[in-house]
């Protein structure tokens, strides 16, 4: 199985590219942001949960977010492997979900990294946000905090990656198929 973990700050393009590459690499899509939009239109009980952190523009607590991927990864037996989008956020995340596929003898064979300037990523957000339906991409004020959230518990997981040396910076600035293209160089590796 190739299980790769599509990372990067908030509006740098994971979701567009993991669309392209899942297809490309026949591995299938687990995006956070989907997940948490399934369960909180269909008001489950972690759908509530989620939704209150959200609004605030904070992160979902590990347990939470946890419990819902490994339901996915579990919807799914038998694939070529995985692309794990807005997962994991913190070293915490990180160790689970590394737990989770050892107990199955699997294991995440990269983190590819979408890097994009602060600045370029307020803009491409706040314009989602027309049409998203997201509350947090209309607030600029809620954009920073994540950007926050992001810098101080979420890039320290380029250190715990690069570590095990899975970890894999990719360009996030210019055309979809231009950073296609780079993120492809890099999976053909892998």
């Amino acid at each position: 199985m190739k299980n790769i973990v599509l990372f990067g700050p908030p509006g740098a393009g994971k979701g567009t590219q993991a669309e392209i590459l899942k297809d490309k690499y026949d591995l299938v899509h687990i995006s956070t942001g989907d997940v948490f939009r399934y369960n909180i239109k269909n008001e489950t009980e972690l759908g509530v949960l989620a939704k209150k952190y959200i609004d605030a523009g904070d992160l979902v607590p590990d347990e939470v977010t946890i419990s819902m991927l490994q339901a996915e990864v579990n919807k799914n037996d038998g694939v070529a492997g995985f692309i794990f989008d807005g997962f994991p956020r913190t070293e915490s995340q990180a160790e689970a979900l590394d737990t989770f596929l050892a107990e199955k003898g699997e294991r995440i064979n990269g983190m590819v990294a979408l890097e994009v300037p602060e600045d370029l990523l307020v803009e491409r957000i706040l314009e989602r946000g027309k049409t998203s339906g997201r509350s947090d991409d209309t607030d600029e004020s809620k954009i920073r905090n994540r950007f926050n959230e992001y810098n101080t518990k979420t890039a320290i997981l380029k250190d715990f990656y690069e570590a095990q040396g899975n970890y894999f910076g990719v360009d996030g600035v210019g055309s979809i198929d231009d950073i296609t293209n780079r993120l492809s160089e890099v999976f053909d590796k892998l």
